[in-house]
Parts: C-alpha cells; sequence; structure tokens
C-alpha cells in the first residue's frame, strides 16, 4: 500500500532533508508493511525520524511511548516547526491541565494528529485506554525501549506492562528503539514486547568522532577546572552521581570564572527548564547533571562529557558519552575513576530485592572492568554491545595513544579456559579467579572445588592479574557470557580449538587505581620544580632562625612541594596550597609568593591553570562545631563522642585547622588528662630539639614506653597553635 510513496520526496517535503541516515529507509519501509521493527542505533543517528516520518505518512494517529516529560515536550515542539498545523503533535501526561487534554482528545479525534506522545503511566490510566480504543492507530513506538528491560540502566515497571495495554487498546505494528542494548537487553525488551519476530536493525555502536579516557579521581575538582579551561567556549556535560555534589561542583566552576548551571531532579521544574534552556542557547558553557540530564537533548555540538562519578552501567556510560560530538566533530570522554566509588554504589543497593542487587553487581562488574583494562576501550566498548572492532589500535583512547606494556597470555589464557571447562561452564567470573588463585572460601569449599586439581592454579598470580585475563579472553571471543543466566562464563567454539591449539596472544595488565585517593592533597608530583622547591627550605630556614622557630611552624614539606609544582604568586592563591590557611598565609605567607613570582619571571614559566581554582569557603560544620566546643572548653573525648568521631579521627580535624593557621587552647582538656612534667617535657622537645614534626620520631627520641601518641598530638597541637599561630 506504502510501496507508491517517493519516500525521498516525503523526506524533502516533511523534513527539508536530501538524503536518509544510515538504515533510516530501509527501516522506515519495513514499518510501512506492516512489520514489527527492533532498531538499535547510537546516540546522534536519526531514530526519532524513523518514527516520525511513517507517523506522517500512515492514515490513523501514532502512539509513542517515551519515558520523560521534557523529552516529549522537546519532540512535540519540533514536529510543529515541521508542520504548519499545531495539532500535527500532542502529548498527554500529568503536566496538562484538564482544558488541555481536552484541547489534545479534540484534535486527536479530528484527526488532526499524526503523533501522540504518552508516558508508560499516562498509557495505563482507565480514561486513555478507553479514548484510544476510539481512534485508529497507525502504529506504537516505544522510544527508549531500554527502560523495559531490568538489565538496562533505567529500569522502569511501568514500561513491562506495555504489551498487555497494547493488546487492550488494539493491535498495530510496534516499533522499538534505542540507543543502547547489550544482546542480553536486546532479548528483554523483544520477550517482554512479545515482538521476537521483529526485524532488527543494529546500527555500528561505533562513534569514531569520540576520544575515551579514564584517569584516576586525585584531585578530580581541580582537574576539571583545569579542562575546562584549556577548552574555554565549548559546550560540556558533567555528570555526577548525587544532588550534592552537582551543587557543588556548579558552584566551584562558577567560582573560577566558568559559566556552569547544575540540573537534577530535585530541583524545581521552572529552574530546571530554564538551567536547560541556558545550556542551549549557549547563555552557559557547562551543565553539571544527574543522569537526569540529556535524555533526547539535542544539542549537536557538546565537546566535552565528563564523569565526575563512574556511572552504574556501561549502558549508562555509553548513552551519557554519546551526547558528545552529535555533529561528528570533536568529542572528549574523560572519566574519572576510583574503586571507593565502586564500594559507594553497591553499598546503595544494599536493601534492593536479591534479584535486583545481583543485576546491579554484574553491571558494576562491567563498568570497573572498562575503567581498569588497558585495552583498546573502543573494542572493549563495542565488545560489549555485541559488537566486533576488527583494527587493533583506534588511535582515540588513552589506551592506544599511551599503550601499556604487553606479554605472552598463551599459558594464562589457557589456564582460564580449562578451569571453565573443568567446572562445567556453570560458574561467573570471581569464582574462577578465586579457584585460580587457590582461595579457600565459602563458595569453593562448598563445591567442593577446593580438591580440583587446577584449584589454585594461578596462585603466583592475583585476583586483578586474572580479572584481565578473562576479559580479554572475553573480547578474543574466546569466552562469552551466558544472555540468559548473566555472568556465567561458556567456552566458545573459537576457546575450544584454542585450548587443543594454542597460540601467541598479546596482552596487557589493567591499570592500578587502587592507590589513588578520592580528592588526594597536590604535591609530591612530577611536575615538583626541585630548584624552587630547595629555595622555598632555604627561605623556610632562614625566617625559622629569625623567628626563633622549628621550620616545620612555619610550612610543612607536603606545603612547600605543591608551592613548587602549583606557583601560587599571591596570598589568595596560596591559601589553596594543602596546609595553608588564611591564617598562616598572612602570617607568613608574603616573602614565599615574592619568591616564586620572581622565579616565575625570571625563568618565564608557565603556570598551570589548576593553580588559579579558587576554592568556596569551607563549610565544614565539624570543623566549625569542634572549633565552638573547644572554646567552651568541652573535654575533647566529649566533642568526639558527640560527633560521632573516634578520638584518632578528632585529633587529625583539630591537626587540620591549627595547621592551616588557626589558633586553638586545648590547655583545659591537657590539665585534665596528662601530667604537668610529661606535657612540659614534650612541648621543651619540640621546640628546641625536633627537627621534623613527625610523631614516630618524637615518639622514639621520648620513649615510647613513656608517652603515648595521643598525648604526643595533643602537645604537638598546643605547640603549633601557640608557636606558629
Amino acid at each position: 500500500m506504502f510501496k507508491q510513496v517517493d519516500l525521498g520526496e516525503s523526506l524533502k517535503q516533511h523534513f527539508g532533508f536530501d538524503t536518509f541516515k544510515g538504515n533510516q529507509e530501509t527501516i522506515i519501509r519495513n514499518l510501512l508493511d506492516g512489520n514489527d521493527t527492533f532498531v538499535l542505533m547510537p546516540t546522534g543517528g536519526g531514530k526519532s525520524l524513523c518514527y516520525q516520518l511513517p507517523a506522517l505518512i500512515m492514515p490513523g494517529t501514532a502512539i509513542i511511548i517515551s519515558p520523560l516529560i521534557a523529552l516529549m515536550k522537546n519532540q512535540v515542539d519540533a514536529m510543529r516547526n515541521f508542520s504548519e498545523e499545531d495539532g500535527v503533535a500532542h502529548f498527554l501526561n500529568s503536566s496538562l491541565t484538564k482544558s488541555a487534554i481536552v484541547q489534545v482528545k479534540e484534535d486527536v479525534l479530528a484527526g488532526k494528529t499524526k503523533l501522540l506522545y504518552v508516558a508508560p503511566e499516562s498509557l495505563t490510566k482507565d480514561e486513555n485506554i478507553a479514548f484510544l480504543k476510539q481512534i485508529t492507530i497507525s502504529f506504537y513506538a516505544v522510544d527508549e525501549a531500554h527502560c523495559i528491560s531490568e538489565w538496562g540502566h533505567d529500569f522502569r515497571p511501568e514500561y513491562r506492562r506495555i504489551r498487555p495495554i497494547i493488546s487492550e487498546i488494539g493491535e498495530a505494528p510496534v516499533i522499538a528503539l534505542t540507543a543502547t542494548a547489550t544482546p542480553k537487553v536486546q532479548h528483554d525488551i523483544q520477550k517482554n514486547l512479545g515482538m521476537l519476530n521483529a526485524k532488527v536493525f543494529k546500527s555500528s555502536f561505533n562513534r569514531s568522532n569520540l576520544y575515551y579516557e579514564v584517569r584516576p579521581k586525585t584531585d578530580a575538582t581541580k582537574e576539571i577546572i583545569k579542562i575546562i579551561k584549556a577548552n574555554t567556549g565549548k559546550s560540556a556535560i558533567i555528570y555526577c552521581l548525587s544532588r550534592k555534589k552537582v551543587e557543588e561542583l556548579a558552584e566551584m566552576l562558577v567560582v573560577n570564572g566558568i559559566k556552569a548551571v547544575p540540573y537534577h531532579a530535585g530541583m524545581d521544574a521552572s529552574s530546571r527548564a530554564a538551567n536547560q534552556d541556558k545550556f542551549l542557547m549557549e547563555q552557559v558553557d557547562v551543565v553539571v547533571a544527574t543522569i537526569a540530564f540529556g535524555m533526547g537533548i539535542d544539542k549537536p555540538d557538546v565537546r566535552l562529557v565528563i564523569h565526575y562519578d563512574i556511572p552504574k552501567s556501561l549502558e549508562g556510560y555509553y548513552q551519557e558519552t554519546g551526547r558528545a560530538g552529535r555533529d561528528g566533530g570533536e568529542g572528549r570522554c574523560i572519566t574519572f575513576y576510583s574503586y571507593k566509588d565502586i564500594v559507594k554504589l553497591e553499598k546503595f543497593m544494599q536493601g534492593k530485592p536479591l534479584a535486583e542487587q545481583e543485576i546491579g553487581k554484574q553491571l558494576l562488574l562491567e563498568t570497573v572492568g572498562y575503567a581498569e583494562t588497558s585495552v583498546c576501550r573502543r573494542k572493549v566498548l563495542l565488545h560489549y554491545f555485541g559488537e566486533k572492532f576488527e583494527m587493533e589500535n583506534c588511535e582515540c583512547c588513552d589506551n592506544c595513544m599511551h599503550p601499556k606494556e604487553q606479554f605472552d597470555g598463551q599459558e594464562a589464557i589457557q589456564k582460564v579456559l580449562k578451569v571453565v571447562n573443568e567446572v562445567k561452564e556453570k560458574f561467573k567470573s570471581d569464582h574462577i579467579i578465586h579457584i585460580l588463585c587457590g582461595t579457600l572460601n565459602n563458595a569453593t569449599k562448598s563445591y567442593k572445588h577446593d580438591e580440583l586439581s587446577l584449584f589454585g592454579c594461578g596462585d603466583e598470580e592475583d585476583d586483578k592479574y586474572w580479572n584481565a585475563v578473562v576479559r580479554q579472553s572475553l573480547v578474543e571471543g574466546f569466552l562469552s557470557k551466558d544472555i540468559e543466566n548473566y555472568g556465567l562464563l561458556k567456552l566458545t567454539d573459537k576457546g575450544l580449538q584454542y585450548m587443543q591449539k594454542p597460540y601467541t596472544v598479546m596482552l596487557t595488565k589493567d591499570h592500578d587505581f587502587d592507590n589513588d585517593d578520592d580528592e588526594a592533597p597536590v604535591g609530591g608530583t612530577a611536575a615538583l620544580d626541585n630548584a624552587l622547591f630547595n629555595m622555598l627550605k632555604e627561605l623556610r630556614k632562614q625566617m625559622a632562625k629569625k623567628k626563633e622557630l622549628p621550620p616545620f611552624v612555619i610550612f610543612q614539606d607536603p606545603s612547600l612541594e605543591a608551592m613548587a609544582t602549583y606557583y601560587p604568586v599571591s596570598l589568595e592563591e596560596l591559601q589553596n596550597i594543602p596546609g595553608v590557611g588564611a591564617g598562616k598565609a598572612k602570617r607568613f605567607g608574603k616573602e614565599f609568593v615574592d619568591l616564586i613570582k620572581k622565579h616565575v619571571e625570571v625563568n618565564e614559566i608557565d603556570r598551570p591553570m589548576d593553580m588559579v581554582v579558587k576554592s568556596v569557603a569551607n563549610k565544614s560544620k565539624n570543623k566549625i562545631a569542634i572549633i565552638q566546643g573547644i572554646d567552651r572548653k568541652v573535654l575533647l573525648n566529649d566533642i568526639a563522642e558527640s560527633k560521632g568521631l573516634s578520638m584518632d579521627e578528632l585529633l587529625k580535624e583539630i591537626e587540620s585547622i591549627v595547621y592551616s593557621g588557626t589558633r586553638v587552647n586545648i590547655d583545659y582538656h591537657i590539665d585534665e588528662v596528662m601530667d604537668p612534667e610529661h606535657r612540659d617535657e614534650i612541648f621543651y622537645f619540640f621546640k628546641e630539639e625536633a627537627e621534623t614534626d613527625d610523631i614516630q620520631a618524637a615518639l622514639e627520641e621520648l620513649g615510647e614506653n613513656e608517652y603515648s601518641e595521643e598525648e604526643v598530638r595533643m602537645v604537638r597541637i598546643k605547640f603549633i597553635s601557640e608557636v606558629g599561630n
């Protein structure tokens, strides 16, 4: 019936385009022929057109089931721009007033409306089902179809009820569309929508213009400011997992002269919409957002997508990074990774149903694998979505640009395959690795796998090493993961052949992010200017002599190292150095910044951008409460208890306060818990004998049997506070 339609002419007439992208035309033809259609097309590939054009051509109204109100409004506005008739597209959801709903229904019944967008929650309402039964439906389109799958990154229970509702309203072809789906998710969607026989159109997931990079999460905020400032005027999206972090980071960017706005579900709808519009209209360059932002936002020239926190799944990661470079231009995707974030995400899952926890855990493991791997990131990402990337080096990810040393993995791969075979392909990778490492735990004991001849056959290496081997065996196609029982390792035909006839396969060890601190202080980095560091030490020595103080009272070594790395040239910048507060900068800082300024000018040094980072005033409620408690002469153990801190944690907080230049008086507590003679001896040691403020060195000198660490720390606080501040 529609074969006579000239699709090229319709495309030009309705949308003004001369040609279709990718396989858009074949997809549209399949739908026009009345067939169920499954479309897997990356962000920016032109999914929407696959249902918009047929909706305009076919008689009746197309029902577009879409998850986000903001996205519907965006799409409806876009469709109205292409048509002279405003009624051509409408949405039906909870944001409409009663009179607006009446208008929508009138337009639909009058045959004016070709596309009716509904949220899955609206679709299931009895009055809407009754209304939709009265009209001719051309087809149903399920957009963002990954929401159907519990394996997707955005599980929505209402999406699981779509099929029965469609059957109740009236049968018509179904087109399901998504930008991210692993083979497992695809199967889950098709099964749930009752469209296992649908024709599947799968576009390549390879976005060749995107550059992927994972960095250790060390001083991430400063790093981000540096990246944004090096790309002034370019549009960027920064993703954080918590609303609190979104607010904090947006504030930090603004303080540092970057045009940025926050976006998260906790904001009221009008603020969210206003911030989204500012970004689209380029009144701001950066949006800091939770994943609530970006679905269906058609801004083609986003140049940077930064993940401050690693996402919960690779689907989420792929979809979010996919918002970069949609116009085919530059798109840099930088992720900050620390394993601590994974531990946090696992904690969030506690309390959910066990099945959901298990799924979430498996998805997290895939994300960890992606972050830690040293293999081409494009290859790993495409393999996850069931696509093979043939090139050895994509030349557009950090691992390919800076390859790690490789080793012959033949023997290691064979060990992995043999263990998988030995346990009848019924276990996940962590259990296989426990067998290889010879780990005695409940699982290996209860299955009697500690009695296998292969148990401990790889104990010369750790679990990180074996994780890398298993992951690369999957990418090489020697192993696969069972779609139905997610995570069970299976041998492929290629793997079975490899066991018979092994050959050299080069593998790389994973990155080691274990030692990376979340927001570690700067200093001690490779960029340390040794000449300046020695000059600063000399200045400190002279000043100490003049003021008759031990040098460490003025500034500690880590502070000098940071100065010799970041070159602060004003007292304001000096306060961003670890261990330097306003008081200390005021008291000792002028000579130091003068020296640094002169050194920078004489040697024509380009200062790193990070140094210009201004910090938002420290709002630590703990610090304020501790100072107030000390002012009221509350005993330290009572302050610790009231704040839920251990004594060690409380002393660390007080040390941080006094080392930054704030004076506190804890004499009342020391007098209560210490012998005056002990106190005076420790004080005298720090004033006259100590070369450093190191506690261990002090204990060795004073005698560990006579003095406790806690006593020495308390007197050191008293000493620094009285003499240095």
